[in-house]
């Protein structure tokens, strides 16, 4: 076997280059790319909120959600970690080919920030686990980046 050939990825892996050398793409999930920063907003967008009030509207009544959409507006911004916020979830990691995750690691690579993520934080002695109410993808992409990576939060307490 040629040095050439023992450098190459098999065929048909997904390779994801990093500026300075390539990899498969499996081996760099929960790895840092030391070629690139997760780059964050200071504030997430304004339609962030109606997306988590559209999915916290099927978990809860409109007045609960109007009141946990209006804590998550005015919630300071905290940092949590990737892995953190898929255990205390119990979500699973979405895989890096996943078409959002995909464009959202795709704006880590070119530099571009990426939207705080929105919280509605569990109640353990409930049984009530934390919700993404917004930022799922960005979540996953940033565990992929590295599982490590701190990301901005706002967290609303869980009403009631």
């Amino acid at each position: 076997m040629s040095a050439s050939s023992t450098c190459r990825p098999p065929a048909g892996a997904t390779v994801v280059a990093t500026g300075h050398r390539q990899a498969p793409a499996e081996a760099l999930v929960g790895k840092a790319d030391v070629t690139t920063v997760v780059v964050w907003k200071d504030a997430p967008e304004e339609h962030d909120y109606p997306a988590a009030a559209s999915y916290l509207s099927l978990l809860a009544e409109p007045d609960l959600v109007a009141v946990t959409v209006t804590a998550l507006q005015s919630a300071p911004l905290t940092h949590y970690k990737a892995k953190d916020i898929l255990r205390a979830s119990g979500l699973p990691l979405l895989p890096p080919d996943d078409p959002h995750v995909a464009k959202d690691l795709a704006k880590v690579r070119g530099g571009h920030k990426l939207s705080p993520v929105l919280l509605v934080r569990g109640a353990l002695t409930r049984g009530f686990a934390l919700q993404v109410a917004d930022g799922y993808h960005r979540v996953c992409a940033s565990y992929h980046h590295d599982e490590n990576t701190d990301i901005p939060c706002r967290l609303a307490e869980l009403p009631g």
